[in-house]
Formats: structure tokens, C-alpha cells, sequence
């Protein structure tokens, strides 16, 4: 349930939030580590951190205005891979933010960056986990990804193809070697 409330209070919030470049801009969402987060060591339970990520790219999906043409088209949010780093904890009742970016992109999909960020008690920041996560929007009825081109002209976007980092063009080569291993 708490993942519910969670999402509804995204949605609503979302419309009362600044429009969102999601080529240059990040997504930023506070959240508190909860009871019902935890798993049996009292931390953030690592499957949490992937279902808060799906949050953090809904938002960029609503204040992008690319919500529109995927109810519009029938277009459905698929994540073909990812990678998690977990560096901190994060214990219960412990606030943190999620900070969503796209990092760069092919023809069919993007690359984002998802961290995890609290504060020290002196208030600086400490980075709990930073993942990479391919995705892209899949068209259930031409059957296949909608091409990245299309998906900025729906939202009036023109922008160059950010250079890929080097942990990034790796986890690429890493994701294409584990998608061959049959």
C-alpha cells in the first residue's frame, strides 16, 4: 500500500511542480526510509531502491509531458536492464532524495542515472547507492520501441545525443554481453 500512496502523491504533487527538461534537467523526490521499507538487516530493503527508482523516472515521465503521447499511443515503460552500487545504508526513518537523469541514449533507448542521496550529521551529503538503468517506451501495437527521435518531437524537444561516460558505454557493453548469454 505504501508504494501506492507514494505514487498517488507523486501524480498530484507532479502538476504542481516546475515542467521538467528531461534532456537537461534532474528529478528530485524526497522520501523517509518507513518501517515497511525495511528488510531483515533494518535497512532500506534492496528491492526498494529499484521500485523508488521507478518513482523518480515516472516523475520526469509527468513534468516532461511525455505522459500524454504514452497514454495517447498505448506506449508502455519497459526497463530492459540496470545496475545498482549500494555504498551506504540507509536505516528507518532516515530522509533522503532520489535524483533521476538521463544520461544518454540510442535510437530506441535511454540510459538514466538514479542516486541516492541523505545528509551527514555535519550536512554534507552522502551518496547510499547509485544505479544505471536502460530503458525505453514500447509500442504494443506496431511492436516494437518507439524510436527516441519521435519521442522527443511529441514533447518539442531537439537535442544532441549526450556523449556516453565511461561507466556508462561499460555497462552498455556489460548489458549487450549478458543479453547474448543464452
Amino acid at each position: 500500500m505504501n508504494l501506492w500512496l507514494r505514487l498517488l502523491h507523486l501524480i498530484l504533487t507532479s502538476f504542481f511542480r516546475p515542467k521538467l527538461d528531461p534532456v537537461r534537467n534532474v528529478s528530485r523526490l524526497t522520501f523517509r526510509v518507513w518501517p515497511h521499507d525495511l528488510d531483515t538487516s533494518l535497512h532500506l530493503n534492496n528491492g526498494r531502491y529499484w521500485t523508488l527508482m521507478d518513482l523518480g523516472r515516472t516523475d520526469i515521465m509527468i513534468r516532461s509531458g511525455l505522459w500524454r503521447p504514452i497514454l495517447k499511443h498505448g506506449w508502455v515503460p519497459v526497463v530492459g536492464a540496470g545496475q545498482i552500487r549500494f555504498r551506504r545504508e540507509l536505516r528507518p526513518f532516515r530522509a533522503f532524495i532520489l535524483e533521476t537523469r538521463i544520461l544518454t541514449w540510442s535510437d530506441t533507448d535511454v540510459v538514466m542515472e538514479h542516486r541516492l542521496v541523505s545528509q551527514a550529521k555535519d550536512g554534507s551529503s552522502i551518496l547510499n547507492a547509485i544505479a544505471l538503468v536502460r530503458a525505453g517506451l514500447y509500442d504494443r501495437r506496431e511492436r516494437r520501441f518507439v524510436p527516441m527521435e519521435r519521442l522527443l518531437d511529441e514533447i518539442g524537444l531537439e537535442a544532441e545525443v549526450p556523449q556516453a561516460a565511461p561507466e556508462v558505454e561499460a555497462f552498455l557493453r556489460a548489458e549487450e554481453t549478458l543479453k547474448s548469454a543464452a
